[in-house]
């Protein structure tokens, strides 16, 4: 019994990945879903569980693509049937497994969400940053947040439950690519005569400046650009593993906007601005110069590689007297950014209570 168990499990994970997100649950039929809290495969209705390969475990390696020959690699397939769907509302759009319905916009709220066709060019993600954050802790974090709020009104603290929160993938690129960057800077020294006057000198130098840059990350969506989503997302992405549509199942994904080509771009400016940091701290503290008057650099790329890689939020919105207040946390490290109402009373008894403060310390040291 124990022999057909595990040519079982070996069937499973070496299975194609449509095989394995359409496992059906061998206890109840129901469909099994990746659970965050165990890095295993759960059935939601019979406490079914199979543990996932762990990242030590060999063939998680996440590949890096060469650039150049990206959309001939590049894969197409989820591992699923997916379908894309965008809000009408604020123009959001995600993928989500066929047999699943959405009812509202996870970022907005809206109910004109609306199928979007001819999606089949999406690109499959290479990597996943995995939900560690369930649904349930999220809330808890999110009523945390709100107890800290002295002038959110008591009322509203009560008004986003866990069932509120939706767990989405957002998608990124990152690129790696070896630098080589010739450069000429111009130094000041500042010298103090007997008098005390300042006087500055410039000296000249150049050199050439090699880096490789590992995993230059880029936001790969135009859609979402909520600040909350911006500020919470700050991802580990050594713990990236190799993506499998298991770990998306029961989850949303955002479809990315920004193109492989667009996002290379971005990332150049993003690693430009790197190089000119370094390059000037370098010579700065090289030749003990005071500040950096001028630097001036091109920069030659090579071996430019990239993935597409998703990580995940969580995301809730809730209203208060008919305003709408979004709520974000990491599904990752559980960082919560968001909006909350304000009670007019809390925050008028604060500038009385401070007003009194600042009446009594007059009175105490004002004549003095």
């Amino acid at each position: 019994m124990s022999d057909n168990i595990n040519d079982q499990e070996e069937i499973i994970t070496s299975a194609s990945t449509e095989e394995v997100t359409d496992k059906k649950c061998p206890g109840c039929g129901a469909t099994v879903v990746y659970d965050p809290e165990t890095l295993s495969m759960t059935c939601p209705f019979c406490g079914y569980s199979r543990q996932l390969p762990k990242p030590e475990d060999g063939g998680q390696d996440v590949e890096e693509l060469d650039f150049e020959s990206a959309k001939l690699r590049a894969s197409l397939d989820w591992g699923k049937l997916t379908k894309s769907l965008v809000c009408k509302n604020c123009g959001a759009e995600t993928l989500m497994d066929t047999a699943d319905t959405a009812q509202c916009c996870p970022y907005c709220g809206s109910t004109q969400v609306m199928p979007v066709d001819g999606d089949e060019d999406v690109m499959a993600p290479g990597g996943v940053v995995p939900f560690e954050i369930t649904k349930e802790k999220a809330a808890q974090l999110f009523k945390s947040w709100m107890k800290g709020k002295l002038f959110a009104p008591n009322e509203a603290k009560k008004s986003c439950e866990a069932k509120n929160f939706s767990g989405i993938y957002l998608p990124y690129w990152t690129y790696d690519s070896q630098t080589t960057s010739p450069y000429t800077v111009k130094l000041a020294f500042d010298h103090r005569d007997k008098d005390g006057n300042v006087h500055t000198t410039y000296k000249t130098y150049s050199g050439i400046y090699e880096r490789f840059i590992d995993d230059e990350t880029v936001y790969a969506s135009k859609k979402t650009t909520s600040q909350y989503i911006k500020s919470a997302s700050n991802f580990d992405f050594s713990k990236l593993r190799k993506y499998s549509p298991e770990f998306i199942a029961g989850f949303l994904a955002e479809r990315y906007t920004v193109g492989l080509d667009e996002g290379w771009e971005t990332a150049k400016e993003q690693i430009k601005d790197k190089l000119r940091s370094e390059i000037g701290s370098r010579e700065r503290s090289m030749h003990h110069a005071d500040r950096v008057d001028k630097l001036s650099f091109t920069t030659s790329y090579a071996n430019v590689t990239f993935k597409y890689i998703l990580a995940p939020i969580w995301i809730a919105n809730f209203k208060f007297k008919n305003k709408l207040y979004n709520i974000v946390v990491n599904g990752q490290t559980g960082k919560i950014s968001g909006s909350a109402p304000i009670s007019p009373i809390k925050v008028a008894i604060a500038i009385a209570i401070a007003i009194v403060v600042l009446i009594i310390l007059f009175n105490l040291f004002g004549n003095g």
